[in-house]
């Protein structure tokens, strides 16, 4: 399981023109899941994303987690972040999980992550065309692996 996580000011998710994920200040987390993930995978990450310190402590260092502040959390499914990009100039997606297992293992890690985190948990709607929107804050940006 993959996660490109941005800090944000804020950031949104829209299908059809319609918003469907929002939040403030917090973590926009991209995420790919890839063959063979499963429940042990969904936990490491849950505990990346909620645990990675990615924001700054009274000295201005990057020291605190969104569990420490508190921040939203807007998780996007793209199985293109899980594509083997190592040769040719097209991307080959065998390395991303079939629709059905990312779907599975995906809304595992919404629900996890929603058990554990008391602010807001939002995302955006497995396999639609989504437009994601953000205000990167920093820039601040790290791909996670689980």
């Amino acid at each position: 399981m993959l996660a490109l996580i941005q800090r944000v000011t804020r950031a949104s998710v829209a299908v059809e023109g319609r918003t469907v994920g929002e939040i403030g200040p917090g973590l926009l987390a991209l995420v790919g899941v890839q063959p063979g993930d499963g429940p042990a995978q969904v936990e490491k990450m849950a505990k990346k994303l909620l645990g990675y310190r990615v924001f700054a402590d009274d000295a201005g260092k990057m020291n605190r987690s969104l569990s420490d502040t508190g921040g939203g959390l807007l998780l996007v499914s793209q199985f293109t972040l899980a594509a083997d990009t190592g040769s040719g100039m097209r991307p080959s997606f065998s390395t991303a999980a079939p629709p059905e297992e990312a779907e599975l293992r995906f809304n595992q890690l919404v629900e996890t992550c929603r058990a554990r985190h008391a602010r807001r948990v939002e995302t955006g709607r497995f396999g639609a065309h989504m437009v994601v929107s953000l205000v990167n804050d920093g820039p601040v940006t790290f791909l996670l692996r689980s």
